[in-house]
């Protein structure tokens, strides 16, 4: 298996490019506006002295300096239920590779990556939204379907 490892500052725009990927399945990519408010949030974030967010990463292996592929994970805290009595909760997104390098195992060795990080952060619930693409990866990893309905309202 290929080993992830945790971005650091210098990775920002290859995820912002690799997020660009993703977010082309669903939105017109030409207003890039959204791309220095990632990058302000991205090096806030990964710059904290006890983060609550992480990034793994797999460099491509072409020696480029690009990414291959990467997957986010943002630590949230509520009330404490007893499901969950830390109240602590762990949101994956972004999980995405180049298209040149899928089917290698990248986004499950970054994902595994993540879980290893939210398990050391004491985050034992974790949550996330599964294309139809990733659905087996998630289930192998030992997601299920939730029986809680999701809702979403958009204020803009």
């Amino acid at each position: 298996m290929t080993n992830a490892r945790h971005a650091d500052l210098g990775d920002i725009d290859e995820i912002i490019r690799l997020r660009e990927i993703i977010l082309a399945h669903w939105f017109d990519m030409s207003d890039t506006a959204w791309k220095a408010e990632a990058a302000a949030i991205l090096h806030r974030r990964l710059d904290e002295p006890k983060p609550t967010m992480a990034v793994t990463v797999i460099e491509a292996p072409d020696g480029s300096g690009r990414l291959a592929s990467c997957a986010t994970g943002v630590i949230d805290e509520r009330l404490p239920n007893p499901a969950n009595p830390s109240g602590r909760y762990g949101w994956i997104f972004n999980v995405v590779t180049d298209p040149q390098w899928r089917k290698r195992g990248y986004s499950r060795a970054c994902t595994q990556t993540l879980l290893d990080w939210f398990g050391d952060q004491n985050v034992h619930v974790l949550e996330l939204l599964a294309s139809e693409q990733g659905k087996g990866l998630y289930e192998e990893l030992g997601f299920k379907v939730s029986e809680e309905p999701a809702m979403r309202l958009n204020l803009r």
